[in-house]
């Protein structure tokens, strides 16, 4: 039996890099860039007004001038022509280009109009200085300047700034290929009505709405407990899927027959056994130069455990999406637990107004409880070193929500 760390490091190194792929920007959200994006010109590119009102020479003002005649008006997106007059103004709207001859704007709420006989404005509120809402050229980013790095796990604030610099398609890393099976005589499917002794296939679905969520594609199978079947099923599945993910069959039951058979299937095992809890019996192995399998024990809680500890991480290797630090949460009442086992403890987070994260314990009411998961919105990891963890102490926690 290894260590919660050990495991994690031997899945990170069956990582292989994905291919990258060309894809348009509206539908490259959520996908992991590939690709440098630099400024294709100055951000902003132009002297950019921020205020609507009028556009002076600040050295107008310093001599003492107050009202001043308006030459024309400039919206945004018209081209800027010069101020003709350093005495005059040109009244201009938000976004606009500062006009060449002025450097000041000053907002209509800081001036009086009058249009007669021609229109004027005169400033009540002058402003302290030259460059008044005016954001300046390159006062952001200058141009060729590094703006979005690979292994960026690309957010809507990023499409924009794609957007802006003119890429109509980005290289992002190709999405794992994951195949979700189930197994169980005793489950199954979500639309039947289970007998009395029959549950139905809640985990498959999960990992299917996890595996989504962390960019992969996947399908979805069911196997039931016979060697036979899985000697049979499994090998089309190593071929063409980078993961398999299976649920159940991993134990030491007398129907528990997947290690067989993912042996005979030409997988290699690099462990079996997790010094945790949940989910201690999860066996892990990789096909030589093809895909890996992780086999998560059959309870829900620890599938859920398995694939946030373990899956979700592996997927962004894949990808190359960039480190991530921990998170960490602050125990507000403390927990006892005595196997020397990693404890993975379902808490409710909260944000308390200093900044701290919370954790409420909400433990379910054993590793088969799923409904037990909807009052928490994390795992705490609790390391196995101890028994009494103390209220205040910080812990790494895994969200799964939000």
């Amino acid at each position: 039996m290894i260590s919660v760390a050990d495991a994690y490091q031997q899945i990170l190194a069956t990582a292989r890099p994905l291919p990258p792929e060309t894809v348009p920007l509206a539908t490259a959200v959520g996908r992991v860039l590939h690709q440098e994006i630099t400024a294709d010109r100055d951000f902003p590119p132009y002297h950019r007004v921020t205020m609507d009102g009028i556009a002076i020479s600040f050295a107008a003002l310093e001599k003492g001038q107050t009202t001043f005649p308006i030459e024309r008006t400039q919206l945004a997106g018209a081209a800027p022509e010069s101020l003709h007059n350093p005495q005059s103004a040109i009244e201009i709207m938000t976004g606009a280009a500062l006009p060449p001859g002025t450097d000041t704007v000053i907002r209509y709420e800081d001036l009086d109009f009058v249009d007669s006989p021609t229109r004027q404005a005169t400033v009540r509120v002058a402003p302290p200085r030259p460059g008044h809402n005016v954001h300046a050229q390159g006062s952001d980013q200058t141009a060729g300047t590094l703006l979005l790095a690979p292994g960026l796990v690309l957010s809507p604030a990023d499409i924009a700034v794609a957007a802006t610099v003119g890429a109509a398609t980005l290289a992002v890393a190709r999405r794992p290929k994951v195949a979700v099976v189930s197994t169980g005589d005793e489950i199954v499917d979500v639309a039947d009505a289970p007998l009395p002794h029959q549950i139905r296939r809640s985990n498959a679905y999960m990992l299917q709405a996890a595996l989504t969520l962390y960019g992969a594609t996947s399908d979805i199978f069911h196997l039931d407990d016979d060697l036979g079947t899985l000697k049979a099923s499994l090998p089309p599945l190593l071929a063409e899927y980078d993961a398999v993910l299976l649920s159940g069959g991993v134990s030491k039951g007398k129907a528990d027959f997947l290690p067989q058979a993912l042996r005979e299937s030409d997988v290699t095992e690099l462990f079996h056994r997790v010094a945790q809890r949940p989910g201690q019996p999860l066996w892990f192995g990789q096909r030589p130069g093809g895909a890996v399998v992780f086999a998560l024990p059959g309870n829900p809680v620890a599938t859920f455990a398995a694939y946030y500890r373990y899956v979700r991480g592996w997927l962004r290797a894949c990808q190359q999406a960039a480190s991530r630090s921990l998170v960490f949460a602050e125990l507000v009442e403390a927990v006892e637990f005595k196997p020397a086992l990693t404890y993975f403890l379902a808490v409710r987070l909260e944000s308390a107004p200093d900044g701290r994260l919370l954790a409420h314990p909400a433990p379910t009411a054993g590793s088969g409880d799923l409904a037990g998961l909807l009052a928490a919105d994390g795992l705490l990891e609790l390391a196995p070193d101890a028994t009494h963890f103390a209220t205040g102490t910080a812990w790494p926690v895994w969200p799964y929500r939000g």
